[in-house]
């Protein structure tokens, strides 16, 4: 049929509103298409993740980068500001590994003796190990001492009493009077000592207060024998007493730096190639981290050689601070002095 044309000024027939619902040619109902296309929502919520994962490997790499310059700082060598301090004498965290790093933390804690007696002065050192004025040396130092007298590393002086003396490990344990406030030495553990370890030596060689030397643990476990009477001219600067010289001891069977007596002891000692001279006898033996790991107490200088022609040739012993710390309760309650 042919459809009528619209006369002028007729409206138009509304057009049929498809119904909320249509039917696929199986009759299932589905929604009808909308009349434009939506715009694309954004998937915020897939990359809101995205951007926090980038976010917090962005600050994952500055928290790196900012950890490996610090700990690149906290291992430097030695700083204007000397970095921060850790308890006791032990070094700088700035300055561990460097000589002068523990010269600084541990030279407080390292004094000069001075013994008298009947034979003769000598000049030795020693080791606070307390803050009320413990301090450690060697027997041979202050044996047979009539008085002691000692300087501290800022130049206070005090007179010292010896508390008990050891002749059989070559240790003595003094006391100032009327001292407080000290700066005691870390104690370490000579166990954990291994050959090729570098060290640092503090002491009074001659009479030279505060004197530094540093090389490395050459060797361990040696049999050093000494005398147990002790003769505080082996120490001396200046006057000499009698049967005077550099540390008399036995090594292998031989003797070295003059006669060791008829009363002897042998111990086992740590060998160091850090320089030793007369003087440096109860100094301490230290690690790069400030820890005292002996007590130096012998040397070895060329046959014949005495007093100041006894010079270091690099052959020096030390007592293992474990044998000192073994030591201190009998040390303590007088020992065998």
């Amino acid at each position: 049929m042919t459809e009528s044309p619209r006369r002028s000024g007729e409206h138009p027939e509304p057009e049929q509103q498809p119904s909320s619902s249509s039917y696929d040619s199986h009759g299932a109902a589905y929604p009808p298409p909308p009349a434009y296309a939506p715009p694309v929502a954004a998937p915020r919520r897939a990359r809101r993740p995205v951007a926090l994962l980038a976010a917090v490997a962005v600050a994952a790499a500055a928290i790196g980068g900012a950890t490996a310059v610090f700990a690149e700082r906290l291992t430097a060598t030695d700083t204007a500001t000397g970095g921060n301090g850790v308890s006791g004498t032990t070094v700088s965290r700035s300055s561990r590994g460097t000589v002068s790093g523990v010269a600084q933390a541990v030279s407080p804690s390292i004094v000069e003796i001075s013994a008298t007696s009947a034979s003769g002065a000598s000049t030795g050192s020693g080791v606070v190990i307390t803050a009320d004025g413990e301090i450690i040396t060697n027997n041979h130092v202050v044996s047979g001492a009539s008085s002691v007298e000692v300087e501290l590393d800022d130049g206070r002086t005090y007179t010292a009493d010896v508390v008990g003396s050891d002749p059989d490990k070559d240790l003595a344990l003094i006391r100032l009077r009327g001292a407080s406030g000290l700066k005691a030495a870390a104690l370490g553990d000579s166990e954990d000592v291994e050959v090729g370890d570098e060290v640092v030596a503090i002491g009074s060689p001659e009479g030279l207060t505060g004197t530094v030397t540093s090389g490395i643990v050459s060797a361990l476990d040696r049999d050093v024998t000494v005398s147990k009477d002790g003769n505080p001219g082996q120490e001396q600067q200046g006057q000499q007493g009698e049967g005077g010289g550099p540390w008399p001891f036995e090594f292998g069977g031989q003797r070295f730096n003059g006669d060791t007596g008829s009363s002897k002891t042998t111990y086992k000692a740590i060998q160091t190639d850090a320089s030793l001279n007369p003087g440096n006898s109860g100094g301490a033996l230290i690690t790069m981290d400030g820890e005292i790991i002996g007590i130096n107490s012998a040397m070895y200088a060329p046959s014949g050689a005495s007093g100041s022609a006894s010079g270091s040739v690099g052959l020096g012993f030390a007592i293992p601070v474990d044998t000192v710390k073994a030591d201190l309760d009998g040390l303590r309650a007088g020992g065998d002095s």
